[in-house]
């Protein structure tokens, strides 16, 4: 049975994720679509893709099926960034959007991320009409309606088109174009063989900045990495922005809604800095204001800024629709996880590499700073804070509830030991010390792993923090 999970369906490439689940998956969207549709003109969907293997011919597969369900798909001409995708869907007062993508995920996985109208991911409930369609379908044993392409094509069902201009066209009234061309900046752009290629070089293509992009041709195996802006991933950047003497290497993930960095220097800059580092430049540079909204695996910086400003911080479990929710409903001026979506205030709410790459620009040229004393800077007012996380493979899979009970019912007193003031449940079990540290210890939403994330005033403290997570959550698996 298919299963929507944080973001969507993902599986394996021709194990779960086969043209005929794919093509039963797009039935059940557009039976959820026209059933609430009530416009008299036909509804409207989005569809765009990733640069994994056959992720264009599964996305042609999806608008074939929307359309011989008298739905037009607006199919993208080429791959492109996930965010350029769901703001179509806003631009143009589509019904839904599709993309299929498995984001960060490793090249043998694909996925079909389902977006709402305003642009974000599809609610719990939306996916859940879907999840009720497809059963549906299988106790009627029924198959999917599909049009041929070409005549699609000719009805009109099926219309080709570019989202990357009406996109970076926006971005420009978020971020200020101008100040990046004064800074002149060097910078390599790391498309991590995603979604993401180009976009940096057209943006900045009219600015008196320089950018080098690598990693950024049609390669759906991702060159044997994982397409995720972590450390381990970036050793090509890093190589590369020394190479070329940059002030800055930005990295997307597969489908560019997640952003990682590099300085010049080499050192990564992970998502905790770059959120910080945004949110003390939106509210003390820009002067803007609003709500902060971060995930339970987030950086405490965030808090301690939100408390020298009297900001409203909220917090939710991981995944970008909890944060994408709150972006609906509420004043929020910036919200984002330690993954790397990040999204603000004006925007979609939807993680976006491509515009956080951008701020941080903007930091630097407004700064007129090297990266690596901008960081530092944040770290004398608001640190020190130092993050890793850990990724352990399940070989013996539990419920998550089951895993979560076993470590909150054998939670321990210390750690490094700092006394435990508090145990948190929102999402896995997170432990709070006494020294601000935290431990949390979450089975993951899209893949069977078990992830462990520290934070600490010292790496070695880190480090210790995780050795203790990786041997409680080896008791909490084990057959």
């Amino acid at each position: 049975m298919i299963r929507f999970g944080t973001d969507g369906w993902r599986a394996v490439i021709a194990d779960t994720f086969t043209f005929a689940n794919l093509r039963m998956i797009s039935q059940a969207v557009a039976d959820s679509v026209n059933e609430n549709h009530t416009g008299s003109q036909p509804p409207e969907v989005v569809v765009g893709y990733d640069t994994r293997f056959l992720s264009d011919r599964f996305a042609m597969e999806t608008a074939r099926v929307l359309a011989g369900n008298g739905i037009v798909a607006w199919l993208t001409r080429t791959d492109a960034p996930t965010p350029a995708i769901s703001f179509n869907v806003k631009e143009k007062n589509a019904n839904a959007g599709v993309v299929i993508t498995a984001s960060h995920n490793p090249p043998r996985y694909n996925g079909f991320k389902l977006k709402a109208a305003y642009g974000g991911s599809a609610t719990s409930e939306e996916c859940a009409r879907v999840e009720d369609a497809l059963t549906l379908m299988e106790r009627e044993v029924r198959g999917p309606n599909i049009m041929d392409y070409e005549q699609a094509l000719g009805q009109g069902l099926i219309r080709r088109f570019d989202p990357s201009w009406s996109y970076y066209q926006h971005l420009a009234t978020l971020i200020d174009l101008d100040k990046i061309s004064e800074g002149e900046l060097n910078i390599v752009a790391d498309a991590m063989w995603g979604a993401g290629r180009g976009a940096f070089t057209s943006i900045l293509s009219r600015t008196r900045c320089h950018v080098t992009e690598i990693r950024g041709a049609l390669n759906p195996g991702f060159g044997g990495i994982h397409p995720e802006p972590i450390l381990k991933n970036l050793n090509e950047l890093v190589a590369a922005v020394q190479r070329n003497q940059a002030d800055v290497g930005l990295a997307t993930d597969g489908d560019a809604d997640r952003i990682g960095a590099v300085d010049a220097r080499g050192n990564f800059i992970d998502p905790h800095h770059i959120m910080a580092l945004s949110l003390r430049h939106l509210v003390e540079r820009k002067g803007q204001t609003g709500e902060v909204v971060k995930t339970v695996s987030t950086t405490l910086m965030i808090d301690t800024i939100c408390k020298k400003h009297g900001l409203t911080l909220h917090e939710t479990p991981v995944g970008f629709n909890h944060i994408g929710d709150l972006m609906m409903h509420r004043d929020i001026l910036i919200g984002g996880e330690e993954s790397g979506g990040i999204s603000i205030k004006g925007h979609i709410p939807e993680g976006d590499g491509i515009l956080m790459g951008l701020m941080l620009l903007e930091i630097m040229a407004t700064e007129n700073a090297p990266l690596h004393e901008i960081v530092a800077g944040l770290q004398a007012e608001f640190g020190p804070a130092h993050y890793a996380r850990l990724d352990e493979h399940l070989a013996h899979q539990k419920p998550k509830k089951q895993i979560v009970k076993f470590l909150q019912d054998n939670a321990p007193a210390t750690l490094n030991g700092e006394s435990v003031v508090r145990v948190d449940t929102m999402d896995g079990i997170k432990f709070y010390m006494a020294d601000n540290s935290w431990l949390l210890i979450r089975p993951s939403g899209t893949e069977p792993v078990l992830r462990i994330y520290a934070e600490a005033r010292a790496p070695e403290a880190v480090k210790a923090l995780l050795d203790e997570g990786r041997a409680m959550g080896a008791r909490a698996v084990a057959p």
